[in-house]
Parts: C-alpha cells; structure tokens; sequence
C-alpha cells in the first residue's frame, strides 16, 4: 500500500457532464421533495435522506449498474423491508442497525438489485426516530418506494432528454443474419471478456457490455495505429473482370464461375462505376425473395439486377476505414475509385491476406506493402 493509492482516481469525466450531473440531482430531488409534499398533501416524511445517494448514481453515474431501474426501486425496496424487520425484532439499536445493513445487502445481491444507497435507507428505518419507527412496514411504500419512483421518474426523462443512453443496457448491435451470434468484431473480445469476469470475483461497476464495447474501441484504435499508413491502393486487385449495364444477366454468371468470383463491377462505356452485380443479385429475385431461373438470366440484362447504390472506397483511402464495414457490415466487395473511374476492388480475401501480413510485419508502410491479388 502506497499514498498514491489514497489519491484521487481519475474518472475521465467533462465538466459539460459534471454540470449536468449536479443540475440533475437538483431537478430531481426538488421535483420529488415538491410532488410528495404539496403534490400529495404530505406533512412528514416526504423525502429521506438516501435519496440525495440515489440522486448521485442516478444523474452523475446513469451508466453504473448500480443507478439503473431495477436497482433503484427493488434496491431501495428490500432495504427498507430489511430495515423495519430489524427495527421490530431487535431492540439494540446498534445491532439492528449493524443487522439491517448486513440484511439489506444480502437481499440486494439475493435480487440482483445492488443499489449502495439501500444500506441508508435499511439504516434509516432503525435509526431515522419514533416517527419512521412507528410507520412499520408502511415505511416501505411511503416515503421510501414513493421516493424511489418519483426521482427514477424524473432521472428518465432528464437522462433522456440529454441525449443520454437510459436505462443503460449498453449498445446491443443487431446481428445482420438476424442469429444470436454476436457481430464478429465482438466475439473474440466476448470470449475473453468472459473469461475475465469468470476470474474477477469481485463486483465491477460497469456493465459487461460497456466492458465490451470499451474493450472493442481499444482494440480498434491499436488497429488503427499499425495499420494507418497502409492505403486501399496497396492491397486492391488491378486486374479487374467487370461488366456493363447493357450485358445479359447470364453473360454475368459465366464471368463469375470462370474467374471464380462473386461480384463484377458494372461500368459505363467511360469506365466509371455505375453499380455492382453479385451471385446474390443473379440467384435471388430479392422482391420475390425466390430463387432465379434460368430463363430470367437469358432474358434480363445487368441493369435489371445490379445494385446500383454501391459502397466504394478511395484510392488512398487508409485501409481501417474500410475494417467494420467488412467485418460487422457484412461486405463482401468494395469496388475502389477515383473520382468516379474504376480503378480497382478490394474483396474480403485481400482484407484478410493484407491484416495477416501486418500482423506478421507490424512496421510495414504503404511503400513496402505488396499488393494482394484474390
């Protein structure tokens, strides 16, 4: 143990998001204290201290595990159950209040409902005085769960009227296959951020998909940093087999079974880009989503199938701009421009063989980069 380890901890926090932590809490603790006194009429007990601790999870840390919904109100909940039920059986008022605490935390843990706060408000109902103590089990309801409520309510709309991400689940992106599977870019850092918790036996405040995401963003902007100075140009293929719009579909189909490839870029009688044509435009009726025959394919041109809003890249585009579109995008193909001429395709086989290499060589730049033909 060292000084250092009583100094503060840096929390990476704007004073944008500080302000608007401290202005939360006074909204929301004054709209509370408001509604349950002149709102509902109540002369006594309208608002407990721990709600001040709610208050401070709930506008300063809305991402914590601890300030979300259930938390809040099963948290504060069951503590307050806790605390009347050690206030009846215990007479000592140190142990019931040692008890009450000791009590609360369990049923937290016991209903996945940590919430630091409820320690206060199980505290409260031994020692808050006659008046809490003669409330009995009505102290649950009012003021506690009725303060609970109230402040959630508000911490709601304030959160979100910020722009902010409440209730905080994290950032849960869709899977394109519509499977349970995770997007690729996520599932070798889920598997080692399972492993790690399995290991951590203590609590974290921050949810495993914030670790997660966290995690992903690292891991991408390291990425970016060996990979920055490689440019499409380096790793595009050059020798292109394309195709255009005036073109049967069928002529299509035996360009890509020859070359063995899965997409022609379509162009104009100048060489620019006007779309994209894949073995899923010529084998899939996507309106029908039924399978082609073989008359459709003799008798339609490309123009009739090829998609024509195609994503693209610049030549000395770098090549981590091009990562997630690849990776959780699902892009097979990416057709490289400059201005509006074709001058060549970067496909998944070259994404891959080009990481592979600087994974093996982390220094290359894009003089030494060769480029990858698939």
């Amino acid at each position: 143990m060292q000084f250092r380890d009583f100094l503060p901890v840096s929390t990476n926090t704007s004073v944008k998001e500080s302000c608007y932590g401290a202005l939360g809490a006074l909204i929301g603790l004054l709209g509370t204290a408001l509604l349950c006194r002149w709102g509902l009429g109540l002369e006594v007990h309208w608002l407990i201290a721990p709600m001040g601790a709610s208050a401070v999870l709930l506008f300063a840390a809305p991402a914590s595990p601890l300030a979300q919904p259930w938390s809040i109100l099963v948290g504060n909940g069951v503590s307050a159950l806790m605390g009347v039920l050690s206030a009846s059986l215990v007479p000592d008022m140190a142990i019931a209040s040692a008890l009450a605490v000791m009590l609360a935390i369990a049923a937290m843990f016991l209903t996945r409902s940590l919430h630091p706060p409820g320690g206060a408000v199980a505290l409260t109902a031994v020692i808050g005085g006659e008046g809490i103590r003669a409330l009995g089990v009505g102290y649950v309801l009012l003021p506690v769960l009725l303060n609970s409520l109230l402040l959630l309510s508000l911490g709601l709309i304030y959160n979100r009227a910020l722009g902010r991400r409440y209730p905080h689940g994290g950032k849960v992106a869709p899977n394109r296959h519509q499977t349970a599977d995770p997007q690729p870019s996520a599932r070798l850092a889920t598997q080692d951020i399972d492993f790690a918790l399995q290991k951590h036996e203590e609590l974290l405040d921050i949810s495993r998909q914030d670790l997660q995401e966290l995690l992903q963003e690292a891991q991408l902007h390291a990425l970016r940093g060996r990979v920055g100075t490689v440019r499409c140009q380096d790793v595009m293929s050059r020798d292109l087999v394309v195709t255009t719009p005036q073109a049967l579909a069928m002529e299509a189909w035996h360009l890509l079974s020859h070359h063995q490839i899965k997409a022609l870029p379509v162009v104009d009688e100048g060489e620019r880009l006007v779309g994209i044509i894949t073995l899923h435009d010529l084998m899939i009726d996507r309106a029908g989503h039924q399978p082609r025959g073989k008359e459709t394919l003799e008798q339609q041109q490309v123009a009739d199938l090829m998609t024509r809003e195609v994503q693209t890249a610049r030549r000395y585009q770098p090549l981590y701009d091009l990562v997630e579109a690849f990776s959780d995008g699902g892009l097979h193909h990416m057709p490289v421009v400059e201005g509006e001429q074709l001058v060549g395709i970067i496909t998944q086989s070259d994404m891959v063989a080009a990481l592979f290499t600087l994974a093996l060589k982390p220094g290359l730049t894009s003089e030494e980069a060769t480029p990858v033909s698939s």
